[in-house]
């Protein structure tokens, strides 16, 4: 199909003035030569697509472009015919269009059903160059497509976006092909991946800067990409078009292999003597191979609803981003209940005295449900909602258990834009491991403390004396949660062995303990009295690696605690308002690129013997809780019953999460939902999980288990 020509802006163009500024660098002889070439570029994407545009504005005066898909959402970050003009649009007529607005006279012939077996020739006929801009991940028709390229004499260009940098190769007529540097016939597609990453960048410059390696998973076929990387792609290629179609210039054609990163200013332009067949290029395909299966197996699943489709409600789409809230142990405690277009009650179900964690009537919980509703405004701020909410208590008979019911609308407000923490929802978790000792600054302090709101104060506690007080606070109360057998019931209901990314616990692989360790502790849980057996040795080491280390090495402590003392015990809408504000502290911290974690087992143990809570029935725990208690009024200088929350925090040592806690799917979360005609019952959601943390194994035969936190 080829583009009709448009007699009146062709009429008016001047190809001449248009591209005389390349006048100089060519000749206007050689201008004119490229304006009666013809180029094909197989893909309308990331780098095809700049391929055309660069091209196009060099003067190239024919093209055939290819390409089956529409512009999507997720092509904005490199593509550069994606914007929200174009979603929807198939890329093959934006980008003709696009080329056409530049050369109204070009000559541009359209394969919007992309390339297969039965057009390769008509889309080759008649060219003076091949250009790939396939899909990474587009193989099978690739190398055909570059195979007939070599039957025909016709030069090809492969330049691939890598990292913040390209990779590019030449191949032509006479010379190695595709296929003989590659060498993809008859491997499983995942090696043929392999074998085309490793051919594209024998020297993998972009290793040293990649983030996140679970971004790059040939098996699942997702990877990351950046603009800056498509067009330094466009860029090399259309030098290389340009040497080739005017032949001037040396084109290194393979088994030469180029590569420039950017980022590392480092630029590689080798001879590669039998391409695949190379032995070092043998060793880095096996390599390969193996590390993607392996990123493969621990990447984290795919989020059912993760992003919520366009068929799902509004609310619906609101309450995917909510349930992103934290909770202890994410332990999830809360059901849904949609009642409308904008309306859904929250119902949160306590079970009394079967968490040693839980603590002032289910304050934990409470706090926990009020990070859910600051969470549920932040969603809905993306709609142009605001948020109204209203709570009640019912009580389920003499055993103590009860349900705490919050109805909430979500009216639309006019004008209203979507908050800035919106994007941090998902990002935050909780982090055990070691931070940057680098102090705050005045300024993150401050909008931590504004975070917080009016009526609940921030109190740090930064100098190295200080953290490592509150490193032997921690201590103290891990000693008696590793002996405490109520709090051993807890923590196996809530660790996940077989999950680097749990949607319903704590994974053992995000405590941050090696292999070995955690495979003693996993050996020890199965039965309380290995427990005790490995406890008999003490706690010390175990208190060394999860609390004091940690705990001193961080930029500090801080408390939170009621700005207006109180006399009697907070309400639950007290705790709710307050657990909102505690949520916004922690996103904020998030958005400064600050790793934040809880710190609630010293106040739980610490307000039990206040209160004369008989929490165990060891009669020496329930002392060592009375002494920790006079220990954290010391340290923290004030009473324990005002303290809210508490935690440390600071610069973390990596902003990549290899292992946390993800969320339940949506639908398990949902209740109410009309079924057959009728609705059904809201079930009881499970008893919240610990707002403590797990025993682990340390050293000899030691129990170990991390800083407690509230949330995951």
């Amino acid at each position: 199909m080829t583009i009709p020509a448009m007699p009146a802006r062709a009429a008016d163009f001047d190809y001449d003035e248009a591209f005389s500024r390349n006048i100089g660098w060519v000749t206007e002889w050689e201008q004119q030569i490229l304006r009666t070439k013809r180029i094909a570029i197989a893909g309308m994407g990331g780098v095809g697509g700049v391929h055309l545009l660069t091209l196009a504005r060099l003067g190239i005066g024919s093209f055939h472009v290819a390409d089956m898909d529409v512009f999507e959402t997720v092509n904005f970050n490199r593509q550069i015919g994606a914007s929200t003009a174009t979603v929807g649009r198939p890329k093959v007529d934006v980008m003709a269009g696009m080329a056409r607005d530049i050369n109204p006279t070009a000559e541009i012939r359209r394969f919007p059903n992309g390339i297969n077996d039965d057009n390769i020739d008509d889309f080759l006929d008649g060219v003076d160059l091949f250009i790939d801009g396939f899909d990474f991940f587009v193989i099978d028709i690739r190398a055909k497509v570059f195979a007939r390229c070599a039957e025909l004499g016709i030069p090809a260009i492969t330049a691939g976006p890598i990292g913040m940098g390209t990779a590019y190769l030449v191949f032509m007529p006479g010379q190695m092909t595709f296929e003989q540097y590659f060498g993809l016939d008859g491997q499983p597609v995942e090696q043929q991946y392999v074998n085309f990453l490793v051919g594209l960048t024998p020297r993998a410059m972009h290793r040293s800067y990649l983030v996140d390696p679970t971004r790059l998973d040939l098996v699942n076929q997702r990877g990351p990409s950046t603009a800056m990387a498509c067009q330094l792609c466009a860029g090399v290629t259309g030098i290389e078009a340009l040497k080739i179609l005017l032949d001037r210039g040396d084109v290194k054609a393979a088994p030469w292999f180029h590569q420039f990163d950017a980022y590392t200013g480092r630029l590689v332009s080798k001879r590669l003597p039998g391409g695949s067949r190379h032995i070092g290029q043998r060793l880095k395909q096996k390599l390969g191979a193996r590390m993607m299966r392996a990123i493969a197996r621990t990447a984290p699943k795919p989020q059912p609803d993760a992003a919520a489709p366009e068929s799902r409600s509004e609310m619906w789409r609101i309450l995917d981003l909510a349930r992103w809230a934290p909770s202890g142990d994410n332990s999830q405690p809360w059901r849904f209940r949609i009642d409308g277009d904008d309306a859904v009650t929250i119902i949160i179900h306590h079970e009394a005295g079967t968490n040693v964690y839980e603590y002032n009537d289910g304050q934990p919980t409470l706090l926990s449900a009020g990070h859910l509703l600051e969470t549920l405004r932040i969603a809905a701020s993306r709609y142009g909602r605001r948020m109204e909410w209203s709570h009640r208590r019912v009580n389920e008979g003499g055993n103590g258990s009860h349900e705490d019911i919050i109805s909430v609308r979500l009216p639309r407000q006019p004008g209203l834009r979507a908050d800035p923490l919106d994007g941090f929802v998902r990002l935050r978790s909780v982090d055990r491991t070691s931070y940057s000792t680098t102090p705050l600054t005045d300024q993150q302090k401050a909008e931590l403390a504004n975070a917080l709101g009016p009526d609940l104060k921030l109190s740090w506690f930064d100098a190295r004396p200080q953290r490592r007080s509150f490193a032997q606070l921690n201590g103290l109360a891990t000693d008696i949660r590793l002996r405490c057998r109520e709090a051993y019931d807890v923590h196996r209901r809530m660790l996940d062995w077989d999950n680097r990314f749990s949607p319903a616990g704590l994974p053992a692989t995000a405590i941050g303990l090696d292999r070995m360790t955690r495979s003693l502790m996993r050996w020890a849980m199965k039965d309380w009295s290995r427990v005790k057996m490995m406890n008999l040795a003490g706690t010390g080491a175990a208190s060394f690696q999860i609390d004091r280390l940690p705990g001193v090495n961080c930029a500090g402590h801080f408390t939170v605690t009621w700005r207006n003392p109180r006399s009697q015990p907070a309400t639950p809408e007290d705790l709710l308002r307050a657990g909102e504000r505690l949520q916004r502290f922690w996103l904020t911290a998030t958005m400064l690129g600050l790793a934040l974690q809880p710190g609630l087992a010293p106040i739980a143990f610490s307000t039990h013997a206040l209160h004369g809570v008989r929490f165990t029935e060891d009669p020496k725990l329930l002392a060592k809780a009375e002494k920790l208690a006079v220990e954290v009024s010391r340290v923290t200088g004030t009473e324990v019953d005002q303290l809210v929350f508490m935690g440390r925090i600071g610069r973390p040592k990596s902003m990549r999460s290899t292992s946390r806690s993800h969320r339940r799917p949506l639908e398990e979360l949902i209740v109410g939902e009309e079924k057959g005609g009728g609705f059904v019952e809201p079930a009881p959601s499970p008893s919240h999980a610990s707002h403590g943390s797990l025993p682990l194994p340390k050293g000899e035969g030691q129990i170990v288990q991390p800083e407690s936190a509230v949330a995951k």
